[in-house]
């Protein structure tokens, strides 16, 4: 693989629609409410792109320094452990993306306050502190509850505040829901590694919990996700039947996880991304 492609794989493409679909969520509140403005709402997409990428460059970094990476693993191919990205270069892109994600922050403080600053801060440290530190959050079974509030409640709620100076209740539930399904991206990258995790005493929550039950929470947060926005989607016939098209989808991968293992649970996570994206985008398009 040449150099482009393994920066390309370190940037976890087929997750990347979980920065995205949140911000969209939030962007599809603003058109329905008349508040939408397109400056601060490309400032959150470039800003939540940049913060994923970050994070996952910053769990490759330390899951290598920390010894929790070996040559060969089941899931996507590590550039770091596997000689293709030296250490110092990834830690570089690490801090690097995460600058770049702080300076576009700071442009939102024109639209939003400077109280923006610590939530910034909040973030970039989220980033880091999800693979590093002294109690790294993805190493002790804490992980979905991360991406519940860093890639659900905290875009949402904050991508529809910067556009509306408000908040709205009815923002805060979708947050949720687009937490749970942005937590799921991640119970089937746990779900895969398993195995190699345990080796190495890497506490993720199917560590901890078992597939089994770990398979019955991901078919639960698809569900739940989809009633805390029930209200908003029985506005007409055709808008209904978009929430079930997502359910039938996520029972579809669903079924898959329970009989799948190793690699072949790689496109799982492209299509549980996807499946997130699909749902955050259909709602933004019936406001229009």
């Amino acid at each position: 693989m040449n150099k482009i492609g393994c920066w390309v794989e370190a940037m976890r493409l087929r997750t990347l629609p979980v920065s995205l679909s949140g911000v969209i969520l939030a962007i599809g509140f603003s058109v329905k409410n008349g508040t939408f403005n397109i400056v601060p709402a490309v400032l959150c997409i470039l800003f939540a792109l940049l913060a994923q990428i970050a994070s996952n460059f910053a769990n490759e970094y330390y899951d290598f320094k920390g010894g929790l990476d070996r040559k060969g693993r089941e899931g996507p191919r590590r550039g770091v452990t596997e000689g293709d990205i030296t250490p110092q270069a990834m830690k570089r892109a690490t801090y690097g993306l995460l600058a770049m994600a702080c300076a576009i922050g700071c442009c939102l403080i024109t639209y939003g306050g400077w109280w923006l600053i610590a939530i910034g801060v909040a973030i970039a440290i989220g980033v880091i502190a999800y693979s590093a530190g002294p109690y790294p959050l993805s190493h002790h079974g804490l992980g979905e509850v991360a991406v519940v509030f860093f890639f659900g409640i905290i875009p949402v709620n904050l991508t529809y505040y910067v556009q509306s100076l408000d908040w709205d209740c009815q923002v805060m539930l979708a947050s949720v829901s687009a937490g749970l399904m942005g937590a799921n991206v991640l119970i089937v990258n746990n779900y895969r590694d398993c195995e190699d995790d345990a080796s190495v005493g890497k506490h993720t929550s199917v560590v901890l919990l078992g597939r089994k039950v770990m398979s019955s929470i991901y078919l639960l947060n698809g569900f739940i996700a989809v009633a805390l926005m029930s209200e908003l989607w029985m506005s007409s016939l055709v808008s209904s039947v978009l929430p079930l098209l997502y359910l039938l989808f996520h029972v579809m991968i669903w079924l898959k996880l329970q009989k799948l293992s190793g690699r072949a649970l790689n496109p799982l996570l492209g299509m549980t991304s996807i499946a997130m994206l699909y749902y955050c985008l259909s709602f933004t398009l019936i406001q229009l």
